[in-house]
């Protein structure tokens, strides 16, 4: 059984070695995200999926994640973090297994939703423990930004290597690079793994449950459509209830006697800012990826596989990006003043993609890689301030806020930015092109042959929308750039234990 470190020592080789033992399934969680990109046609061939289960076999893991990353994140505060890690690994690996083996479309939908569940324990898990084991603010600033960069990470290499496993092996292979560093996690969590709980927990609010999964969903499921479908009226209806729903979620917490997350948190200051800014960050990250990504492919025309390639360029960058912005503000520079940086150097990010042509990779992947080390800096620096501020006792749920926001915002990218190009792609397209040709670019490669030019047109068009998207994508991390300096400047991390009187500042370490 292995102690936490108390608070304000410096954590040493067993927890550093710890820590690696933790980012590895929490780079596979994050992998999953994109892992489907290229093994989808495999699928099809061999189980058949029917466009909805297609769109269902792609989207349920992130729903279900986001739905529950609040409950997974009270509930480990609870009842153990250690404890939970380690039943959302055993669920992770086995839902990875049946999804490997798959016999239908329904048994894969059923196995990735599982694999929700699996991630939705992983990830404010994984954050949590970083709280536990390093209690000195530098090292643990270096731990988080090490976590930062294998989630951003994550989602750019998943799609590789699904590209390349598929390439060689069947498509369950795929999920079955899970398990060994599932396995891994099983036998080394117990022995190097702190377990840290609140001693002393409320009784867990089960209504509070559905009533987080109802909001979170509907609002989710609404912008992730609504850039590809349009503001259609039930998108609309969609998001609509979620937040009505939401509104009551918040009304709950702030009422109830036991909340599952306690409005303390946000007495803690600095940690709304810091969840708003975390959302702003996605947002940027998000929404240019939904641009990027169809411009390696339909407008310059590379393959799948060559634009994935491609786009891991930008990523190489990122690993300096937190530990430079944690340097900074080690060095004594505000951290204010280094998020609003961090800001500023992704809308600088945006507004080099505002000026690429139709022939500008180069200039596309510099633009995505000045972008992603803007919002890699700011992510550490802004999860650092939240997990320093939020009692170590509620280290899940601070962490579980933090990426639920992150959720919102990276959905909110796509729709909010998706649409502005949408919009403007369908102005340039002329009206006597093919329905299909106004809807998306996609379409339009698909019926160029039938009129002569069409397909230089749209390219151009999908250029031009995704122009006007980078503006407004740059306007808003300059607004953040601006928001950040004012509401940051003042303030400072200081170690807390417990927000409440009654509430023990030591941590449990009973075993699991």
């Amino acid at each position: 059984m292995t102690n936490p470190t108390p608070a304000g020592s410096l954590a040493g080789r067993r927890e550093w070695t710890a820590l690696a033992v933790l980012m590895l399934p929490l780079l596979l969680v994050s992998m999953d995200v994109s892992v489907l990109y290229f093994a989808i046609p495999a699928i099809s061939a061999d189980l058949a999926p029917s466009g909805t289960q297609q769109l269902w076999i792609f989207d349920i893991y992130a729903f279900v994640l986001a739905g529950l990353l609040m409950t997974m994140g009270s509930l480990g505060d609870r009842m153990g973090h250690r404890r939970l890690l380690l039943i959302g690994a055993a669920a992770f690996g086995t839902a990875s297994l049946a999804a490997a083996y798959a016999t239908s479309a329904e048994m894969l939908i059923a196995a990735r939703a599982l694999l929700g569940i699996g991630g939705a324990t992983l990830m404010p898990s994984t954050m949590a423990m970083l709280r536990t084991m390093f209690t000195d603010p530098a090292q643990r600033a270096k731990a988080i930004g090490l976590w930062s960069g294998v989630m951003t990470a994550g989602v750019a290499l998943g799609s590789v290597m699904s590209g390349v496993l598929v390439e060689y092996f069947w498509w369950g292979s795929v999920f079955l690079v899970n398990l060994p560093a599932m396995a891994l996690l099983l036998v080394l969590g117990p022995l190097m793994l702190p377990e840290s709980r609140n001693p002393a927990p409320d009784r867990f609010d089960w209504l509070s449950v559905p009533l987080s999964m109802a909001a979170v969903l509907p609002v989710i499921y609404g912008l992730k459509e609504i850039p590809s479908e349009g503001w259609n009226v039930r998108y609309v209806v969609s998001i609509t209830v979620g937040l009505l729903l939401a509104a009551l979620f918040v009304h709950r917490q702030r009422t109830a006697a036991a909340p599952m997350i306690s409005p303390a948190l946000f007495r803690g200051r600095g940690f709304a800012p810091s969840v708003a800014l975390n959302l702003v960050s996605v947002f940027g990250m998000m929404g240019s990826a939904y641009f990027t990504t169809q411009y390696l492919q339909s407008v310059l025309g590379r393959s799948a596989l060559e634009a994935a390639l491609w786009a891991l360029l930008p990523s190489v960058p990122i690993g300096a990006a937190a530990p430079v912005a944690t340097l900074l503000v080690q060095r004594g520079v505000h951290r204010a003043h280094v998020v609003t940086a961090g800001f500023a150097v992704a809308a600088s990010g945006f507004a080099l993609l505002s000026l690429a042509g139709t022939d500008s990779m180069v200039l596309v992947l510099v633009a995505c890689a000045v972008l992603a080390v803007g919002t890699v800096a700011v992510m550490s620096q802004i999860m650092d301030l939240a997990m320093g501020t939020a009692p170590v006792e509620r280290a899940g749920a601070a962490s579980s806020l933090m990426e639920t926001g992150g959720e919102f915002g990276g959905a909110l990218g796509m729709a909010v930015l998706g649409s502005i190009g949408t919009a403007v792609y369908r102005h340039e397209i002329p009206a006597s092109a093919p329905d299909a040709a106004r809807e998306t670019l996609g379409g339009a490669l698909a019926v160029a042959d039938q009129v002569p030019g069409l397909a230089t047109v749209a390219r151009e068009a999908f250029t031009s929308g995704m122009q006007g998207a980078a503006i407004a994508g740059a306007v808003v991390l300059a607004g953040a750039a601006v928001v950040a300096s004012v509401a940051l400047r003042r303030v400072e991390i200081r170690e807390r234990t417990c927000e409440t009187p009654d509430a023990p500042s030591e941590l449990s370490t009973s075993g699991v």
